[in-house]
């Protein structure tokens, strides 16, 4: 397929051979192009990506040429290159930077390089085009969808012009029907466009949650490795970056998709904190953020991913009001309630969010949880946030509630059951995974179809002790396991041909009851417990402490059941 193929363009000596050659190796098609021409139509034909050498990019950045290619980019396009540079010392000449920079989506790679390191950034190239493809695909979709929108918009205006003509006294009745047919047509045009970014979005993020996985473990392993101290204060350094990408990336994710909440124990004030970054960058420099937080512990029961998400809608919200600035303030607190008519009696947790904002006309504020009712300009907002919001404060079994004044400003009230704080938790950060005495006897089938997250989880296992199998997808774990009886088995959730739960339920219809691990970012807990029950979540991206703690703590319940089982 002609839009999936790389184009080498190396004028020079054999560097365009030998770089086909590398991408044959991998599966990938390409052509190399001798001359501009060539390559400029071939990129007309179609092209996933680029690939060409740093002195052949002069001659190529001429106003007819390349550069009048880039300019004639569809809005959805952003065409990859990967560049391979020459190794010089000190900064490049303004010319070549400036044609570098004219490229735009660009991937640098200073020769010599290996072959591992080209393949690679090709194939990230490619994947990265699927994905512009993809959004093509789909704005061509809505187009189409819009199109015939508009068709069957027109024939009815014909008939209600036809009826109106025929039944004059019906007029007032027959306008107050295309009225509301517009406002449903507005919603599905919402409901559209957010399905859309919500693909997008999580796709990217879930791929980049891997990429965390591979490089905090890594780093897990560095730390292990490394002989000398002052390695491990900059590796620390780096998990805690990855932590914070982490903590970004689960946000997308709980954004992109409809899911079940998982509630876990939540220290409110701790999770606040831990988003002060993430609130600051979001509402912009010009509003002060300010932190009231109680000194009570604040605990509650409920999904901490959700609760980030709905204290982000609402800064987001506040921001929009405050276009001159103003004071953002977050602030939490404990009430017993004993006579509300909305909510039961007992401890409560409060959660504040005011500022001091335009404020909401009190007409309007009836309206503001309903879903898809906003005050913004059409394309300016989707009217979920608020209703997002009071959606999963009843979820919870709590409350949201909003008071206004125009002029005065905004405050939100999230209220959610107060937890016991004395609770057990599970620590998320561990200095190291302990090495369980029967490990080298237990025998772990690994099934994850992305190679890098697989192998540092291989490599993580065996470094504790365990004797491990890989797999790449859902039909090579079937057969292992025909084979060989793992006594546990740790599957991804997102895999292309089957999905880890299905996976797990197919297991066990042919092979019994088998012990399992589900090592996800994200999954549909919905379909899980339909297909495989409920199995052991494992989230993405986790350390080394948590995958030996996970594994263990399966391993001891099988071993306690199987005892019990034979008294």
């Amino acid at each position: 397929m002609m839009e999936l193929r790389v184009l080498i363009h190396a004028p020079r000596g054999r560097d365009g051979s030998v770089v086909q050659t590398v991408l044959s190796g991998q599966g990938i098609e390409s052509v190399v192009c001798a001359t501009e021409q060539d390559l400029l139509a071939a990129l007309d034909e179609g092209a996933a990506a680029v690939i060409l050498t740093e002195e052949a990019l002069p001659q190529l950045m001429t106003a007819g040429g390349l550069r009048g290619w880039l300019n004639s980019q569809p809005p959805w396009s952003d065409f990859p290159f990967v560049v391979l540079a020459t190794k010089r010392e000190g900064r490049r000449a303004e010319n070549d930077f400036r044609s570098l920079h004219n490229l735009g989506n660009l991937v640098l790679l200073e020769r010599p390089l290996n072959a591992e390191t080209l393949a690679s950034a090709a194939e990230s190239a490619v994947r990265a085009r699927r994905r512009q493809y993809a959004a093509r695909e789909h704005l061509e979709e809505l187009k189409r969808t819009r199109t015939e929108l508009e068709r069957l918009n027109g024939e009815l205006e014909d008939r209600i012009l036809r009826r109106t003509r025929e039944l004059a006294s019906a007029n007032d009745r027959l306008m107050k029907e295309i009225n509301e047919r517009e406002r449903a047509q507005a919603a599905l045009t919402q409901v559209q466009k957010m399905e859309a970014i919500g693909r997008l979005t999580g796709g990217i993020a879930h791929d980049f949650n891997n990429l965390l996985h591979v490089v905090n473990m890594n780093l897990e392993l560095v730390s292990l490795y490394a002989k000398e101290e002052k390695v491990k204060p900059v590796v620390e350094r780096a998990k805690s970056a990855a932590r914070r990408g982490a903590r970004l990336t689960n946000q997308l994710l709980s954004f992109a998709r409809s899911q079940s909440l998982m509630p876990r124990l939540t220290r409110v004030n701790q999770l606040i904190l831990g988003m002060k970054d993430l609130l600051e960058i979001s509402v912009g420099s010009g509003i002060e953020v300010e932190f009231d937080l109680c000194e009570e512990d604040a605990t509650v029961m409920l999904d901490a991913s959700q609760l980030e998400m709905a204290v982000l809608n609402l800064a987001v919200n506040s921001r929009d009001a405050m276009p001159q600035g103003g004071k953002l303030k977050i602030s939490t607190g404990t009430r017993f309630l004993d006579d509300d008519r909305d909510l039961g009696e007992g401890d409560y947790v409060l959660l504040t969010v005011s500022d001091t904002g335009s404020g909401i006309p009190a007409n309007v504020l009836p309206k503001v949880f309903d879903p898809f009712f906003t005050t913004k300009p059409v394309g300016s907002g989707t009217g979920l946030g608020l209703s997002q919001v009071y959606g999963f404060a009843r979820q919870s079994g709590g409350l949201a509630r909003i008071r206004s004044e125009e002029g005065k400003g905004t405050t939100v009230e999230m209220l959610f059951p107060e937890a016991d704080a004395d609770a057990e938790e599970v620590s998320a950060v561990r200095q190291k995974a302990a090495i369980p005495a029967l490990a080298g006897a237990c025998h772990i089938l690994v099934v994850e179809d992305d190679a890098d997250v697989r192998r540092v989880i291989v490599e993580c296992l065996s470094l504790i002790g365990y004797k491990v199998t890989e797999a790449a997808n859902g039909s090579e774990a079937l057969a292992h396991l025909a084979t060989i009886k793992p006594d546990l088995l740790v599957v991804d959730y997102a895999m292309p041909d089957m999905t880890g739960a299905e996976v797990i339920s197919e297991a066990r219809k042919r092979f019994g009851e088998l012990p399992v691990i589900l090592a996800t970012g994200y999954a549909d807990m919905a379909a899980v417990e339909r297909l495989a029950g409920r199995p052991r979540i494992l989230r993405k991206p986790f350390d080394i402490a948590q995958l030996g703690d996970a594994v263990s703590g399966v391993l001891d319940e099988a071993r306690e059941k199987a005892e019990a089982g034979s008294v």
